[in-house]
């Protein structure tokens, strides 16, 4: 048996990991790249498999990072069935059309502009047709049920805690007479959160491929996020300032508007100082996903599943008003007054939320509260990490606006988290890998399980390939890093920037220098120095040029 790591292998998006034994071939999850626009390329990108030769799929949930290339590979030829969880194929429904029409309407704009420059027009990753289609092929399944798919592989789906419907899966599979039991763990939620069950603790595995998005660090607890959450609120809205909060539409909205619930309809002291402050959800998938859980009560956990058996609904309350027309999020621009805006996406880099980051960074009355996980070369990661100026729609915004990140609201485990659910093994797997996670997580993360608990984790850390059968010794083969030489390529882009600056540094002494009539000598030696310069920045702009 093979294993094939094909994405989440060196960032935390583009999930996809290719199983083979001699009978069957199959895949976990099969999710977009997502960042900037030179990540989401990879989109583009052959899947590293022909998708007619897959039998069938696994899906783990329905964020997009995990499930957002599916209607590509039904479209490339896959025709088999795409095994998940009940509230997974309902979240994925939406989240799969959404993403069709975004990649149609983005190519709509793209060819616009290739017409007027006269480039070549462009197609569309896939469309909402192609979407809908894909979903034909979803089968649903209840959490704890066995799953037998073929005489030879066995599946079952455990609570996550990640988001509605998200999964750990266990996959019991024989191959040449041989047994072995595979777990995904999917993407690990935080325990003691809201609405959701904690993560279901797995005590056995054969081999085990597990995330690690906050290998290296902790988050603050939720009852600390939420005390700063509401102080920031309270401030903001005394000082006249609107609050926008980026949010993933799945998942991390419903958790927000489970807590405005509580300190708007439970906290008398609270309520008196927001009872005219409205809350505005600006973002159609979001209000569809919104949907999505009041009918999914079934999997929330036991708080609030008792909240609506006493009649209250913990995902609405009377200042809650949910934005669905593009008119009504642009007038919330213009709308005087504080006021709560929660919108996609929730790294900043598409969607409703940059229109509404473009007129609220640069104004000192307002704040800006960051609630999950921002990727590298993302707006909102530029914004977390201090940026003072940013660029939106072409413009150049200057950031006024307070800044804020809460960690406490994020649906991943932190390092603690991580390490507890996987100490729970009552006997550590033949072979862990380590994906779904930047460098510094799986390092950090591995280096933990070595020092405590004398353990040697796989950091999966490019495209690569493992055969179980030998020791889970990797499978040698050619190939590219798309990602990795990405990354070399904003190094060197740094590079260009930094020659930049030290050339203005040069040129502004030589004007010195020539103000104050200084010696011929001293002016050749800084002639010298300007060309030198401009050798290595030609030099470097090659490289970057040849590598895009």
């Amino acid at each position: 048996m093979k294993i094939k790591f094909l994405g989440a292998a060196n960032t935390v998006t583009g999930s996809c990991h290719l199983v083979t034994t001699k009978k069957h071939k199959f895949i976990i999850d099969c999710g977009q790249f997502q960042g900037n626009k030179t990540i989401e390329n990879l989109n583009f990108e052959d899947f590293g498999f022909d998708p007619k030769e897959i039998e069938f799929m696994i899906l783990s949930h329905a964020h997009i990072d995990h499930s957002g290339r599916i209607p590509l590979l039904v479209k490339k030829g896959f025709e088999g069935r795409i095994y998940t969880t009940n509230a997974t194929a309902d979240l994925v429904d939406i989240m799969l059309k959404d993403s069709g029409y975004i990649h149609e309407k983005e190519a709509q704009w793209a060819n616009k502009k290739a017409k007027r420059s006269g480039n070549p027009v462009v197609e569309p990753l896939y469309t909402l047709e192609d979407a809908g289609k894909s979903l034909k092929n979803i089968e649903p399944y209840l959490y704890d049920q066995y799953i037998q798919i073929n005489p030879e592989v066995k599946i079952r789906f455990r609570d996550a805690g990640h988001i509605l419907g998200s999964a750990i899966v266990e996959m019991w599979i024989q191959d040449e007479g041989k047994m072995n039991k595979l777990v995904f763990s999917g993407d690990l939620g935080m325990k003691d959160k809201p609405i959701l069950n904690d993560p279901t603790i797995i005590e056995e595995a054969d081999y085990l491929i597990m995330e690690t998005t906050y290998g290296n660090r902790n988050h603050e607890t939720i009852k600390e996020s939420l005390k700063k959450f509401i102080d920031i609120i309270i401030k903001t809205v005394k000082r006249g300032g609107t609050v926008v909060i980026p949010s993933f539409a799945v998942g991390r909205t419903q958790d927000l508007i489970y807590e405005l619930n509580m300190f708007y309809d439970h906290d008398e002291e609270t309520k008196k100082i927001l009872e005219n402050i409205m809350v505005y959800i600006d973002s159609p998938l979001a209000i569809s996903a919104t949907e999505i859980f009041r009918r999914n009560a079934q999997d929330f956990d036991e708080e609030t599943r008792n909240y609506i058996l006493q009649g209250d609904n913990p995902l609405d309350f009377k200042n809650l008003r949910f934005v669905r027309t593009t008119q009504e999020s642009k007038d919330l621009n213009v709308l005087k007054g504080p006021k709560i805006i929660i919108s996609t996406s929730g790294m900043c880099e598409a969607g409703r939320i940059k229109h509404h980051l473009k007129h609220n960074l640069w104004d000192k009355k307002a704040s800006v509260i960051i609630v999950g996980y921002q990727a590298d070369y993302t707006l909102g990661r530029a914004i977390v990490d201090g940026a003072k100026d940013v660029n939106i729609f072409g413009d150049k915004i200057h950031i006024n606006a307070e800044i804020y990140s809460l960690e406490g609201f994020s649906g991943h485990a932190d390092k603690d988290g991580l390490f507890e659910w996987f100490s729970a093994f009552k006997k550590l797997p033949k072979k862990v890998f380590l994906v779904h996670g930047e460098d510094e997580g799986k390092i950090a993360f591995a280096k933990r399980v070595k020092e405590e608990l004398n353990y040697d984790c796989q950091i999966i850390d490019e495209v690569s390939e493992f055969n179980l059968d030998e020791g889970a010794t990797p499978v040698v083969e050619t190939k590219v890093d798309k990602i990795a030489k990405y990354k070399d390529i904003i190094k060197l882009k740094n590079s260009l920037e930094q020659t930049k600056d030290e050339l203005d540094i040069v040129i502004n002494n030589a004007n010195i220098v020539l103000d104050r009539g200084i010696l011929q000598d001293r002016l050749d030696e800084i002639g010298n120095m300007i060309l030198e310069l401009e050798e290595n920045t030609i030099k470097l702009g090659s490289v970057v040029t040849r590598d895009k």
